[in-house]
Parts: C-alpha cells; structure tokens; sequence
C-alpha cells in the first residue's frame, strides 16, 4: 500500500449556514490524503497503474462548487465520489476547513476531518 496527499488544495466558495456566506463567499482549503496499493505503478512507472492526482483534484474543486450548508455535506460528497470514480483508493482522510470563519471571534479557520475505508 502507499499513500498520496493533496495539501492545501484552495479554493473560493459559498458554503454555510448564513444566508450572507452564500452571498459573499469564503476561502477554504482542503487536504486529501488517500491509500492505495502502488506498488504495480512503482514497476511500470504508468499513471495507468496508479491513482492520478489530477483526477483526485478536480473532484474536490467541482464538489466544492457545490454550495453546502455544511462542511461535513461536501467533504462526505468528496468522499463517496472518490470511491465511486477510483476504485483502486482503498481508504480516504480528508480535511476542510474554512477560512477566517464568520463566527464572532478571531479564529484562523474551522476544520472538520473524515476519513473512511472503503467496504
């Protein structure tokens, strides 16, 4: 097995609870880390042979487009997708956080983290 990260995927989005979020926006970031057996890729040196991260990418920028109310919502829709379209990722932890969230305080970000193996 092995594992590939994505960190500090960023992108600009509507997700929340208030109206105003959807309006306005937010920063978020991500972090995607996955397992996945590599080993054939390490022999073959083919990205047929192993999971691509361009792919891995663009799942989370589209599902971010996807306004939520809640961060869990769209990290799980990342999640599910993920397995659905890469059925060599065996396990999936992912984080998003919010940036300067609207919360009444000085608070750098919100972060929630899930991970999940596939069954």
């Amino acid at each position: 097995m092995g594992i590939i990260k994505l960190k500090n995927i960023r992108v600009f989005t509507n997700h929340g609870c208030l109206v105003e979020e959807s309006k306005i926006g937010s920063d978020y970031r991500v972090d995607l880390e996955i397992e996945a057996d590599l080993k054939k890729s390490a022999q073959t040196d083919e990205l047929a042979d192993t999971v691509d991260y361009v792919h891995l990418n663009k799942i989370v920028v589209e599902e971010m487009a996807i306004r939520s109310k809640l961060l869990e919502h769209v990290a799980k829709r990342i999640i599910d997708r993920t397995f659905k379209e890469i059925p060599q990722v065996t396990r999936i932890v992912l984080e998003v956080s919010k940036i300067n969230p609207p919360i009444g305080g000085d608070v750098e970000q919100v972060t929630i983290l899930m991970q999940e193996s596939r069954s």
